[in-house]
């Protein structure tokens, strides 16, 4: 049994990972002078270094400063929103993108205000294509007007093509990275492959980074 994570801004929002969670929602706002993020990615160069957690706890954070927020999982290969959120995964964004529902029967409500949840759906066998698909444009069209923010949980970038398919049609991207366990060269290599399919880069997550006795999480935009 897979046991559910704990999401930090929502069970210790005043903690100062929590903080920093805002912070970066802060910066995410800055990132963009000349046009409101209202989507994005989250991913990372490789696996296991807390883009899921990450992407849950920022659509937290905005749904508590009052935003109406979907939270997509567009990982098809790995899902894990339906866990961390401790909800159903039956139907989700494939039945979408196969025409088998409509975007008002794959949404789940979560147990938080403001927020709702798009899980997976049943995994494909064939998700880069999903996502590029028209079905994957018609979907963006439906869901952009109905929320304030929407943020897409992706695959790593090294391990497949989907994140960079995805990140070209929303406004960028949030990379995410693991201290002493992410290369550099990694990173760099994300970001090359996110900006040559024209996504841009909003700013980056480090986690894992222990500066000082209660501080583990470091926002910044060299990546």
């Amino acid at each position: 049994m897979v046991r559910a994570r704990q999401i930090i801004a929502n069970t210790n929002p005043s903690s100062p990972i929590s903080e920093q969670y805002r912070t970066i929602r802060t910066n995410l706002q800055f990132a963009a002078v000349d046009k409101e993020i209202k989507s994005f990615i989250v991913t990372s160069a490789e696996p296991s270094d807390g883009k899921s957690i990450t992407a849950a706890n920022m659509a937290v954070v905005y749904a508590q400063q009052g935003k109406t927020v979907l939270l997509i999982d567009a990982d098809l290969r790995k899902p894990t929103i339906h866990f961390t959120f401790r909800v159903d995964n039956v139907k989700g964004l494939t039945n979408y993108l196969v025409r088998e529902r409509s975007v008002q029967d794959i949404i789940t409500p979560s147990r938080l205000q403001n927020l709702d949840l798009i899980t997976s759906g049943p995994i494909p066998p064939n998700p880069a294509e999903l996502l590029g698909s028209k079905a994957m444009t018609m979907f963006l069209q439906e869901v952009y007007g109905a929320y304030d923010i929407i943020i897409f949980d992706t695959p790593p970038v090294l391990a497949v093509a989907d994140a960079a398919i995805l990140g070209s049609h929303v406004d960028g991207a949030l990379l995410v990275a693991y201290s002493k366990k992410t290369k550099l060269e990694a990173v760099k290599q994300a970001k090359e492959r996110l900006e040559q399919a024209h996504t841009k880069i909003l700013g980056s997550v480090l986690n894992g980074k222990e500066l000082k006795k209660s501080h583990y999480y470091y926002y910044g935009n060299d990546v």
